[in-house]
């Protein structure tokens, strides 16, 4: 190998490295830029004699350390932190308010789940196998704690076929 690969190596292994630690997780770029970096050291020593190779052993370890002080200070953080808060809310309805059979009309798409108004209440619902499209009149079949689910009322995938008897 030569000078210039040697060098490319150890710095796509500390790249690697430094990525692993700040922004992708797992360990399969860390294993690699681990690899590479010994890799590189390795071929310092073959080709270089000890004394080289222990000065690229000693500048990568302190490489590593700088680069994670470095990208562990708070302020290198909150640039890849997300900084926003979500306010969304689970439906927080009185249990006893919306029963089976209730009625209602989609204010969203739910594609399948979407917002409708239910006896004068927004709700979040689940329509059960299909889309159904934004006014369409609706009635709960099935209250499971904060999950309503909901049919197209005049859906008739639902309805007994005389032919069912």
């Amino acid at each position: 190998m030569s000078l210039s690969f040697i060098i490319i190596v150890l710095f796509v292994g500390l790249l690697l490295l430094t990525l692993e630690v700040v922004a992708l997780p797992g360990g399969i770029a860390g294993v690699f830029g681990i690899l590479l970096i010994g890799l590189g050291t390795w071929q310092t020593y073959a080709q270089y004699g000890s004394a080289a190779g222990s000065w690229v052993l000693i500048g990568s370890i302190a490489v590593c350390i700088v680069l994670m002080a470095v990208f562990l200070k708070s302020r290198t953080w909150n640039r890849f932190s997300l900084n926003e808060e979500s306010d969304s809310k689970v439906n927080q309805i009185d249990q006893t308010a919306i029963a089976v059979g209730a009625r209602g009309v989609t204010i969203a798409r739910l594609a399948p789940t979407g917002k409708a108004l239910i006896d004068g209440e927004q709700v979040e619902v689940h329509a059960i196998n299909k889309f159904i499209d934004p006014d369409r009149q609706i009635e709960v079949v099935a209250v499971e704690g904060y999950r309503i689910d909901v049919r197209e009322v005049n859906d008739d995938r639902f309805q007994a076929s005389p032919d069912a008897e």
